[in-house]
């Protein structure tokens, strides 16, 4: 396998700062702590947690890719992605259990007979082949942090492999691969090990509990003291609870709050897929099915943030090959909703493919933000999608501006921008949106002017206009969903927003408003979402060059220096 150049990653470096149309506020003062349901840095700045998780407990215990690519460049590719945080996953047994803390990777990796990926490491990353399973973890986060990327550290499961069952006896405490007093151990020396380690900013106790065992009482008797052990072990980090029934019940919690001797570093998570409501989304409406399952979430989880705690969706993905209907029309909800309250997540996952999972070598995981080779994004469009929920659009020390609107297409992730001077409207980059009013007379205005959004007929693009009385200029929120938009023309037929496969912003004969199990409304579907951000300025068209090549160094600088006018057509 070929590793890059220095000259390219001194390209890549270069780059770097202008890759992301999302770019946070870097986060360089540690520790992170909370102020009511936001996670904020030590000046009472807000920092948005826009993770990717990075697996790391199957049955090798090692970080997977480092087979497939230097470390270094991983760490770079989940930067160049637009995340700055990665839930980093860890089995128990890594540190507590003798035959598997003793361990080397070239050992864990001979056990299990995965001779080719030795051969990778040797090639990529040689320096970590002989290093002690629980060192090249360490190795790990630190090269993550050189590389200005915070870490939350996950204990995923106790004996290695793949999660999760019911069954598997790593569920729940008292389980067979469960004890809760050795796990309390195994966190606190994870702790110890990381305290006053840069960029280690979090420790999520332990993912999705479940079981026939479950039950709040031991919940309350083993979360809490666990939550103190790390508190005391290493008070740097934010301590992340989960909830029940594969993280997606915190119910509990709204009778009987946790009793902790520490405040300002509490986080709850929650899980969110399209699976954890069976094919609820293929099989009924999907504006009926949107509103149901986030109805339920807000009911199991969604009241913490409304309380004042910091909810973080540690895990949610989808199949981006792009052919699973129930996961594609779960994400338009899901962005939608995110874009909404403004969360903290963890994508499900930058893994391209497995060491081992489940039996099978080098599974490729159609999840993955990577391909099977670690070399090129799998869907650039999700991405493009996901940078939306990369930007803080509020929160503490956002801006001082005054909170506006956003116009959010779910299906596209980009938001409706105008032409000042012609006052015509399109799709654009969220992070370059418009600031808009939504009225109590239910009428969109761009803040700070005259002009209101209008339909001028079916088919026909919106437009904007200054004579905001007409009924072509209120838009109602219509299906279960809250996302169609709808207003009537001036001969009485209703219109909804709309966006053709050109991505031309329309209106159209609203569809798929109830009943119709096979009508997908994704086209419709717009989320108006509050925002205090400054809107940044339009990018140089090689930063989008690179979000779409990615890895293709030598091609970016040069569509670089030829925008600078320092190359010809020739260079090589």
């Amino acid at each position: 396998m070929k590793k890059p150049s220095s000259l390219l990653v001194l390209v890549f470096l270069i780059l770097t700062p202008n890759v992301f149309l999302v770019l946070q506020r870097p986060v360089t003062a540690r520790p992170l702590y909370t102020d009511s349901r936001w996670v904020v840095d030590g000046s009472g700045q807000r920092v948005k947690l826009a993770c990717v998780n990075w697996a790391s407990h199957l049955e090798p215990m090692v970080a997977e890719g480092l087979s497939k690519q230097p470390l270094d460049v991983i760490s770079k590719q989940i930067i160049s992605m637009g995340f700055n945080c990665v839930r980093l996953t860890w089995s128990l047994f890594m540190v507590t259990n003798d035959s598997f803390a003793s361990l080397t990777i070239r050992q864990s990796f001979q056990k299990l007979g995965l001779l080719d990926s030795i051969s990778g490491i040797k090639l990529n990353n040689p320096s970590l082949l002989d290093l002690p399973l629980i060192q090249a973890y360490q190795v790990v986060v630190s090269n993550l942090a050189d590389n200005n990327v915070m870490v939350i550290l996950d204990n995923h499961i106790s004996e290695p492999g793949w999660c999760c069952s019911n069954s598997d006896d790593n569920g729940f405490f008292g389980d067979r691969y469960f004890d809760p007093d050795l796990w309390i151990k195994g966190l606190t020396t994870i702790a110890t090990i990381f305290n006053g380690t840069n960029k280690v900013v979090g420790m999520s106790l332990r993912n999705e509990l479940r079981g026939p065992k479950q039950n709040a009482e031991d919940w309350y008797r083993y979360m809490q003291k666990a939550a103190e052990a790390v508190h005391t072990a290493n008070p740097d980090v934010l301590v992340i609870l989960s909830g029940l029934s594969y993280d997606k019940d915190l119910t509990f919690l709204s009778k009987q709050p946790v009793n902790l001797s520490f405040k300002g570093k509490l986080v709850f998570e929650v899980h969110w897929y399209a699976f954890s409501d069976g094919e609820a989304w293929v099989r009924g409406n999907p504006n009926q099915v949107c509103a149901s399952v986030v109805d339920n979430l807000m009911r199991n989880a969604g009241f913490l943030q409304k309380q004042g705690w910091p909810l973080f969706v540690s895990e949610f993905g989808v199949d981006q090959r792009g052919t699973n209907v129930n996961d594609n029309r779960y994400l338009n909800c899901f962005i939608g909703v995110a874009a909404e309250l403004d969360w903290d997540w963890a994508l499900w996952t930058l893994v391209g493919s497995y060491y081992l999972r489940q039996g099978v070598v080098g599974m490729e995981e159609t999840y993955g933000m990577l391909d099977s080779g670690w070399t090129s994004i799998r869907n650039s469009n999700f991405l493009q999608r996901l940078s939306t929920l990369q930007i803080p659009l509020q929160g503490l020390g956002v801006s001082n501006l005054k909170p506006y609107k956003i116009i959010l297409h779910t299906l596209t992730g980009l938001c409706v921008h105008r032409n000042p001077i012609t006052k015509s409207l399109s799709l654009g980059s969220c992070a370059e949106s418009e600031a808009w009013d939504y009225t109590p007379e239910k009428i969109l205005m761009v803040k700070g002017t005259y002009d209101c959004l209008q339909a001028d007929g079916v088919g026909k693009p919106a437009k904007l206009g200054s004579l905001c009385t007409d009924t072509n200029s209120k838009w109602e929120p219509i299906s279960e969903s809250k996302m169609h938009f709808s207003t009537k023309l001036s001969n009485g037929r209703t219109v909804c927003l709309d966006v053709d496969s050109n991505n031309a912003f329309l209106t159209n004969p609203c569809k798929c408003l109830s009943g119709d199990h096979l009508c997908d409304p994704g086209s419709q579907w717009f989320k108006i979402v509050n925002s205090t951000r400054i809107r940044s300025q339009p990018q140089p068209d090689y930063v989008f060059q690179v979000r779409r090549t990615k890895f293709n160094w030598r091609s970016v600088m040069k569509l670089k220096l030829r925008k600078e006018g320092a190359v010809n057509e020739d260079m090589s």
